[in-house]
């Protein structure tokens, strides 16, 4: 399994750009992209909407190989999805 952050590091490296490049595209901090490619912060939904068109993949992409439950924990919820 891998993580959110995993996912956008992977889409961001395979774009050829540094965090400080994606960052200014984003107008957030180099910092805040090191977080959420750690997993120590959770981007909000505007944040998300801007990583996909800035890096032009399908919201998909970012989700590949991502445990949901532990998605969903993550960003707040407290129950496991059924699916």
């Amino acid at each position: 399994m891998r993580t959110f952050g995993e996912n956008l590091r992977a889409e961001r490296v395979a774009k050829n750009m540094s965090q400080r490049d994606f960052a200014i595209k984003l107008g957030v901090s180099q910092q805040q992209v090191s977080q959420w490619e750690l997993n120590k912060v959770e981007p909000t939904l505007s944040n998300i909407v801007a990583m996909i068109k800035t890096l032009e993949i399908p919201f998909e992409d970012l989700l590949y190989d991502v445990d949901i439950a532990l998605l969903v924990r993550s960003f707040g919820g407290d129950k496991t999805p059924k699916i």
